[in-house]
């Protein structure tokens, strides 16, 4: 039996830790007596399988592992700036704690209980961001992004924590925030959004379509259906990287503050930095400032 959608296809990303939930998916769907195929991106990029299951006929296609999984899937969607197919739905499987989009729908975070989700009708339209960023040699990069970007410290942070040794286990989330911190000064910034534009000093700035990173709720007042991008902009000491901490741990309390200008675009941001600030997008560096981020409107469905 097929979905409502027709017949799954499964993007499983062995990157993301699937090895030992994958089984656990297709048993799952298999007593939902849904129709799938898994197709799993070893030496392939999860996009390029996206890509040719939709040119192959499927309309549904499924993002087997994390965020990053999510995005190359994402982007497998789209050619020439369209989605391949007309209303594509997107179905989420979190493996892991990288798994962010999931938490601003409320869906299961394990992956047994979200392919449950796989059955029935339910869809949400939901936005997402295309972003051009500088790469290497001065390059852009552009891509679509799902959920939440960063630019300065919580980009650096994550970057040190990827290169942070393998040894440190679970404290390489740790040893990433401080040495992000260490290495992040507050900069000269300016940020325009849509017709106006903002300037100051500020040491991070979050560009949203949804709420998490990180398991944090970051930007509590995103919702990624509405037509609106939101960016939050931190120009206080840099100190309150680590002193707002507490808040951010209360689901989201550091909003309204002082120190975070909020702002909101119905069209783009575009963000530029005295020097260059590194830029992350669903948890994958995407280059360095200046980075534009244009929202694209209800492109596909988000299977709920």
């Amino acid at each position: 039996m097929a979905s409502p959608f027709g017949s799954i296809a499964l993007i499983a990303d062995p990157r993301a830790g699937i090895a030992d939930r994958l089984p656990a998916v297709e048993r799952t769907l298999g007593s939902l007596g849904l129709e799938h195929r898994t197709l799993v991106a070893n030496g392939v990029g999860a996009d390029a399988l996206a890509r040719s299951a939709l040119d192959e006929g499927h309309r549904f296609v499924v993002a087997v592992g994390d965020d990053a999984t999510v995005q190359d899937v994402v982007n497998g969607m789209f050619r020439d700036g369209r989605p391949i197919v007309e209303e594509p739905v997107l179905g989420v499987i979190p493996t892991g704690a990288g798994s962010d989009l999931v938490r601003s729908f409320g869906l299961p975070g394990d992956a047994a209980s979200a392919a449950t989700h796989l059955a029935g009708e339910n869809t949400y339209p939901m936005d997402l961001m295309k972003v051009s960023a500088t790469g290497p040699g001065g390059d852009r990069v552009v891509r679509y992004a799902h959920n939440l970007a960063e630019v300065g410290m919580g980009a650096q942070q994550a970057a040190c924590a990827v290169r942070a040794p393998r040894w440190l286990g679970d404290a390489r989330r740790f040893y990433g925030f401080w040495c992000g911190y260490l290495k992040t000064k507050p900069a000269a910034v300016t940020v325009e959004h849509d017709t106006r534009t903002w300037d100051g000093t500020a040491w991070n700035v979050v560009v949203a379509n949804a709420q998490f990173a990180g398991g944090l709720r970051l930007s509590p007042r995103s919702f990624p259906g509405d037509g609106v991008l939101d960016a939050l902009v931190f120009t206080g000491p840099r100190s309150d990287a680590y002193t707002q901490l507490p808040r951010l741990f209360r689901h989201g309390d550091h909003v309204p503050d002082p120190h975070i200008k909020e702002l909101k675009a119905r069209i783009r941001f575009e963000v530029r930095s005295a020097r260059p600030f590194p830029v992350i997008a669903d948890g994958v560096p995407f280059g360095v400032t200046p980075v534009t981020f244009q929202i694209v409107p209800r492109s596909i469905l988000l299977k709920l």
